[in-house]
C-alpha cells in the first residue's frame, strides 16, 4: 500500500478532504462531558478516501471507500477505519496507480484491469447500511459491498443472485414489516428497476419502471402504502459521457413529475402527477393519508451542478420543501417551509413512512464549496418551531444521524451524532448533541486521534 498519493491541485484532494492512508484501530477515546448510558451500538460514515492520484480529473465520486466508525458502549468509545476493498482498488494496488477515469471524465481502463473489475470501479464510497444482520457499503452505480461489522471487506453483493443491476445509496427500511425497500436506476435500459427485500434479506419482488428518459435518482421516500419517486430532468448522455464529456445534464423544458407506486405493485399500477420543476437529493420522509402523500425533503431548483460542481456561480441553495399529492385528484400541492439551506435530512428512522413531527438538516456554511456544513437545525412540523446549533466558526461538520434513547417514549427522545473537524487544527470529534434540546450543543464530544477526511453519508447502529 502506498504511503500518500502525488497529490494534484483539486480542492476535493485538499485541505479536510485530502486523503489519508493508515488504518487504525484506537480504543478508549478521550471523552469531553459524558456519553449518555443509552448509547450503546456503532457511529459510520463513510466517504471517497483515494488511494492513488487519479489519471485526469477528479470529482469526490471517484474515491475509494473509506468506513469511518466509533464503536460506543458503557461510556467509552473505540475508532476504527477502513478502505473499501473493490475489485477496482485491488487492480490498483496491483499496478501501483489509478487505472479509471472520472465520473465527470468517463474512460475505459485497460483491458488486463476491465478483465479484473469491469468497466467502472465500484467503490462504495456513498453510504453504510445493515440489515438482516449484513452490513452493506453503497454507491448507487453498482451492487452493495459486504462489510463486517469490524469493516473487512467480504466482496461484492447480490442478494443470492436476486438483485439484477445496481442499488441505490439510499433504501428504506420498514420499521414495522423489517422490510428493505430498494431501487436501482442505470443510463442503460431498464432506467428504474424497484426492490423489496424481506426482513430476513431475501428479494421477494422486483419490478421494472418505465421511463422516457435515463435519469439520475439519488433517492426516494416510502410510505406505509406506497413509494415514491421523482422524475426529474437531469438526463444522461450516454455518448456525451462515452467521449469523456459531461454525462448528466439539466432538460428543463422535460418537466418534472412525481411517481406514486403501491410497495407492491407493478409498472402498469404506478401513477405520474406533475409538479413545477424541482430536483431533491435526499428526502427526510413521506406517509400516506387517505388519499394523500405528504413528503418532506430539501429541494433544489434544479441540478446542483450535475457531476460538474466547477462553477460555485451555478450551485443552487436547497430549501424545506411539503409537497401534498392528491391521488384522487391527481394534483400536487408544494410549499417552501423555512429560508434556512440545508441539505443530509434525517428523522428518527423509526417514523420512516409514518407520520414524523421532528426533521433535522444539516446547515451549511456557504454553498460555493459543497461540504461545509458547520450546523443542524431541527424542525417541529407540527409547530412550526425550529432551533439551531453551530458547531463553530472553525468547524466543518457533517451528517447528524438521529440515534434513538432505548428507553425513550417520545419521537426525539435521543441524540444526534455528527463529526466535526476544525479547520484551524484539523482535529476531529464524534460531537453528541441531546435531540430534545438541539441548541444546547453537545453533551459529550468523542476525540478522534487523527482527521477524518470529509464525507458523505453517516449511520447509526443500535446494538441488540
Amino acid at each position: 500500500m502506498s504511503t500518500e498519493p502525488n497529490i494534484p491541485v483539486n480542492r476535493f484532494f485538499e485541505g479536510l478532504m485530502a486523503p489519508v492512508m493508515d488504518e487504525r484501530n484506537d480504543a478508549d477515546l478521550e471523552v469531553v462531558g459524558e456519553l449518555p448510558a443509552g448509547l450503546q451500538g456503532m457511529f459510520t460514515r463513510n466517504g471517497p478516501n483515494p488511494q492513488f492520484a487519479p489519471q485526469g480529473a477528479y470529482h469526490p465520486f471517484d474515491g475509494d471507500g473509506m468506513v469511518h466508525a466509533l464503536y460506543i458502549g458503557d461510556g467509552k468509545a473505540r475508532y476504527r477505519n477502513r478502505f473499501i476493498e473493490s475489485a477496482g482498488l485491488l487492480a490498483e494496488r496491483k499496478r501501483g496507480h489509478a487505472c479509471f477515469g472520472s465520473v465527470s471524465e468517463f474512460r475505459l481502463p485497460a483491458e488486463d484491469v476491465m478483465a479484473e473489475a469491469g468497466m467502472m470501479k465500484n467503490n462504495a464510497n456513498t453510504h453504510f447500511v445493515r440489515h438482516a444482520g449484513k452490513y452493506l457499503a453503497l454507491m448507487e452505480a453498482a451492487p452493495p459491498t459486504e462489510l463486517s461489522r469490524e469493516l473487512e471487506t467480504i466482496g461484492e453483493y447480490n442478494f443470492a443472485g436476486a438483485l439484477q443491476g445496481p442499488m441505490t445509496a439510499h433504501p428504506k427500511v420498514d420499521p414495522k414489516t423489517g422490510e428493505m425497500l430498494f431501487f436501482g436506476y442505470s443510463p442503460m435500459p431498464p432506467y428504474l428497476r424497484y426492490h423489496v427485500a424481506d426482513a430476513s434479506g431475501a428479494i421477494v419482488h422486483s419490478v421494472e419502471i418505465e421511463l422516457p428518459k435515463p435519469v439520475m435518482i439519488h433517492d426516494f421516500a416510502i410510505t406505509e402504502n406506497y413509494v415514491v419517486f421523482f422524475d426529474a430532468p437531469g438526463v444522461f448522455d450516454v455518448e456525451a459521457m462515452m467521449k469523456g464529456e459531461p454525462g448528466v445534464r439539466w432538460e428543463p423544458e422535460l418537466g418534472t413529475r412525481v411517481g406514486v407506486l403501491p410497495r407492491r405493485g407493478s409498472n402498469a399500477d404506478i401513477q405520474w402527477i406533475e409538479i413545477d420543476n424541482c430536483f431533491p437529493v435526499h428526502f427526510w420522509n413521506a406517509w400516506d393519508d387517505g388519499d394523500k402523500v405528504e413528503i418532506y425533503a430539501p429541494l433544489f431548483e434544479k441540478m446542483p451542478g450535475g457531476l460538474q460542481f466547477d462553477n460555485p456561480s451555478q450551485i443552487e441553495e436547497p430549501k424545506p420543501w411539503h409537497v401534498s399529492l392528491d391521488l384522487k385528484k391527481g394534483e400536487a400541492k408544494a410549499e417552501q417551509t423555512d429560508d434556512r439551506s440545508g441539505e443530509f435530512p434525517r428523522i428518527n428512522d423509526d417514523r420512516a413512512g409514518l407520520r414524523h413531527r421532528y426533521q433535522y438538516n444539516a446547515l451549511a456554511r456557504t454553498w460555493e464549496f459543497e461540504f461545509d456544513f458547520h450546523g443542524v437545525v431541527k424542525y417541529d412540523i407540527e409547530t412550526g418551531a425550529a432551533e439551531e446549533y453551530i458547531h463553530g466558526d472553525h468547524a466543518v461538520s457533517g451528517e447528524h444521524v438521529f440515534a434513538a434513547d432505548p428507553d425513550g417514549k417520545n419521537e426525539d427522545d435521543g441524540w444526534l451524532l455528527t463529526l466535526v473537524t476544525d479547520q484551524q487544527t484539523e482535529r476531529s470529534e464524534l460531537s453528541v448533541l441531546d435531540a430534545r434540546d438541539v441548541k444546547g450543543g453537545p453533551i459529550a464530544r468523542v476525540r478522534i486521534p487523527r482527521r477524518v477526511p470529509l464525507g458523505f453519508h453517516a449511520n447509526w447502529f443500535p446494538d441488540a
